[in-house]
């Protein structure tokens, strides 16, 4: 489980590379929160909005599907930075209130049977809302979504 994850905008792949380094909230418009798994998140979002229902799929369904990519590997230092998929940008750019409320509600009962007592703190549709008006922001300015992550 990651610590401290970032979501935030940049304008191309090689631009967050460079963020592998040092934490991109300082330099980049940029959504944090604590203690998840920014790539089961991304997946699950993803889910969501190609296979929309308030029902949280199997582990399976999830575990197979297709996962964002890195853009940079993770290493022994356990920092790793991911591409959100554009339709998934796309997808939360255009979200409607009651979606992301339905996805969030999804991603908690998800997370509290995974994760137990030892879930984030953080408020996650609070999250997932700010992580959708960043992906306003990247399809407007053709930019990308991306996750830093220790």
């Amino acid at each position: 489980m990651a610590h401290d994850i970032v979501f935030f905008l940049a304008p191309d792949d090689e631009t967050a590379a460079a963020t592998y380094l040092q934490n991109p909230g300082r330099a980049f418009e940029s959504v944090t929160c604590r203690f998840i798994e920014p790539d089961s998140a991304i997946a699950e979002w993803d889910m969501y909005f190609e296979e929309p229902s308030a029902e949280v799929p199997p582990l399976e369904q999830l575990h197979g599907w297709s996962w964002p990519k890195w853009v940079t590997a993770p290493s022994n230092d356990g920092v790793e930075v991911f591409a959100l998929p554009q339709r998934l940008t796309r997808a939360l750019a255009s979200a409607s209130s009651a979606e992301l409320e339905e996805l969030a509600g999804r991603w908690i009962i998800r997370l509290k049977s995974a994760d137990g007592d030892d879930m984030t703190d953080d408020d996650l549709l609070a999250v997932l809302q700010r992580v959708a008006q960043l992906a306003t922001s990247a399809v407007g300015t053709g930019g990308g979504l991306y996750s830093w992550s220790f």
